[in-house]
């Protein structure tokens, strides 16, 4: 046998899944790749989470596009964060293209232009559907994770949301949760010291400080009402295809801190709605998170603490994360031993810093007898890939050099005429984007502050108010001349003196 025909052989067992799959490619030998000797991904581990990572140019958002793709067709809904602008031709067929054609035979495997269900979301004042959610929704334990409190800083939160909840305070957006804050401090500071111990100013003031720093990066349009119900992003078309939910970031990527607690608290949100699904044949949800380097970007260690463990346990809800970045050492190494589809395109070799790097890259990969893995990362060409993926039994696969398959929709934005057509034409807009701003925590505690300050005023000026009684009923202080004048005593006296002139 062959060097070739044992490579085709070995594929094809590592490969050979009896569950439903996805194609990715055909692996390559020698930089030729052999048609019918493809690469699968099983549904069945989807949900086992996956890292797509390479330099730039090098083919991360087509791989990234045709996983959504193809998991659309299986009816499993997607979600992608768009950081960069490129993914909403997904709405769009492919117009082909004689070197598509060629890669496929390659392959060995047809190409099909095809456009897909899409939703296009929204964070910020970018036009789609927007999303929301409330600070009561994110609770005391998250909130403080996010604003990176400490031990002391994180009861006072615990306090102000039990105080919220004692007295039927709804906290909706950021003002209320400051208004909260500064009423413990303020006119509120017996009423909390009585029930729940005294608020410490300083520790106030620090954690307002940490709340305007995040207000500062565009979360007051985040926090609010109406709450984004994350059971839309599992929704499927006419056609059983799963709806493919892109949301636009592209003005948020010099502002981590939002983008990392937008995903936190998507994460939790899911993790704590979706019911368990146990080892089922396909996920429920896969989301994708381009320019993954932005979430941990000046996290807090208490921040990557909660990131890992919601990545560690959401895989339960048949949920799948899938981090796109250019280096695997852009993601932290606990999050990192979580992944089990890696799909690795070049990396580029210009410093002694990008060697290690790439030293460090190939030892997460599995020992092959038909690659040297350092050097294939260095020399691979754009659309190919190395890739590994857990196999039906959780096992990794051999790792296989790869000539990934075309996306089947447009490699390229919308015009604006078609995303304008795409937006009215959204299920989801006339739910999610009207302003709602009811009565809540900021009315009402500015309502009682008014009743209180209006209650002092009434008493001071009760205070300052004459006690003596005037001609119209009041009181008011008498002239001691008039006094003397007016009493009982004087008129007697005065009326004896006349009786006696009046008999002499």
């Amino acid at each position: 046998m062959s060097q070739e025909e044992a490579f085709r052989a070995h594929i094809e067992k590592g490969y050979a899944f009896k569950g439903d799959s996805i194609v990715l490619g055909a692996a390559m030998l020698e930089g030729r790749a052999l048609p019918g000797a493809l690469v699968k991904v099983p549904l069945k581990t989807l949900n086992r989470h996956g890292l797509i990572a390479g330099a730039t140019g090098t083919g991360k958002t087509k791989s990234l596009q045709v996983l959504a793709e193809n998991l659309s067709e299986k009816g499993i809904p997607v979600m992608l964060m768009d950081l960069k602008g490129d993914l909403s031709g997904l709405a769009q067929p492919g117009p082909g293209h004689p070197k598509i054609d060629e890669r496929h035979s390659q392959i060995g495997i047809p190409f099909e232009p095809k456009s897909f269900p899409v939703e296009i979301l929204s964070l910020s004042e970018q036009e789609g559907v927007r999303l929301r959610a409330t600070v009561s929704e994110f609770g005391p334990v998250l909130l403080s994770r996010i604003l990176d409190l400490s031990e002391a800083q994180e009861g006072i939160v615990a306090v102000a949301f039990k105080y919220c909840d004692d007295h039927k305070l709804p906290l909706l957006d950021l003002k209320d949760f400051k208004k909260v804050l500064q009423y413990a401090t303020g006119e509120g500071k017996k009423e909390f010291s009585e029930a729940y111990g005294r608020i410490s100013t300083a520790s106030t003031g620090t954690i307002l400080r940490k709340i305007i720093e995040l207000e500062q990066q565009g979360a007051e349009l985040f926090f609010g009402e109406k709450s984004f119900d994350v059971a839309d992003l599992t929704r499927l078309d006419p056609e059983g295809r799963g709806v493919i939910s892109i949301l636009r970031l592209t003005d948020l990527q010099d502002r981590p801190k939002l983008f990392s607690t937008f995903m936190l608290s998507l994460l939790a949100e899911i993790y704590s709605s979706f019911p368990e699904q146990g080892d089922a044949d396909q996920p429920e949800l896969v989301l994708f998170i381009d320019e993954a380097h932005l979430i941990f970007k000046e996290a807090s260690r208490a921040l990557l603490g909660q990131i890992e463990s919601i990545v560690k346990l959401i895989r339960s809800k048949g949920v799948g994360v899938y981090f796109v970045t250019q280096n695997p050492t852009d993601i932290p190494n606990e999050v990192l031993a979580q992944l089990g589809l890696k799909i690795q395109h070049a990396l580029r070799a210009f410093t002694a810093r990008d060697r290690k790097a790439i030293k460090l890259t190939a030892e997460n990969y599995p020992v092959s007898e038909y690659y040297d893995t350092d050097e294939v990362l260095t020399s691979l060409g754009i659309g190919e890939a190395l890739v590994t993926v857990l196999d039906e039994k959780g096992r990794p696969t051999p790792l296989a050099a790869t000539l990934m398959r075309a996306p089947m929709s447009r490699m390229d934005i919308l015009t604006e005429a078609e995303l304008g057509q795409l937006l009215r034409a959204s299920r989801l807009a006339g739910k999610y984007n009207q302003v709602v701003d009811r009565e809540s925590a900021y009315e009402i505690l500015d309502e009682k502050i008014s009743r209180a300050e209006a209650e002092a005023e009434k008493q001071a000026e009760k205070e300052r108010t004459p006690k003596s009684r005037s001609r119209s009923g009041g009181y008011q202080r008498q002239d001691p001349l008039v006094k003397v004048l007016t009493s009982a005593t004087f008129i007697r006296g005065v009326m004896g003196i006349l009786n006696k002139v009046m008999r002499k």
